[in-house]
């Protein structure tokens, strides 16, 4: 018997995370961080949210 290995349903490997300490984050990143799907509307938020806080941002989502 074999397991599915859909890709969508398995979690993100430890070595692809990262924070704001060790790279730079764009708004894409901070959304996905929040476990959403990239939408302009997101984005723009996300955008806001890196402006107001800096790399902190997704620090706030990911401690």
């Amino acid at each position: 018997m074999s397991e599915s290995t859909d890709s969508r349903s398995m979690p993100t490997p430890d070595h692809l995370l990262h924070t704001g300490a060790e790279h730079p984050v764009d708004p894409e990143d901070l959304v996905m961080a929040s476990g959403r799907t990239p939408t302009p509307e997101l984005i723009e938020k996300a955008r806001q949210d890196l402006q107001k806080y800096g790399r902190v941002a997704v620090e706030r989502l990911l401690p």
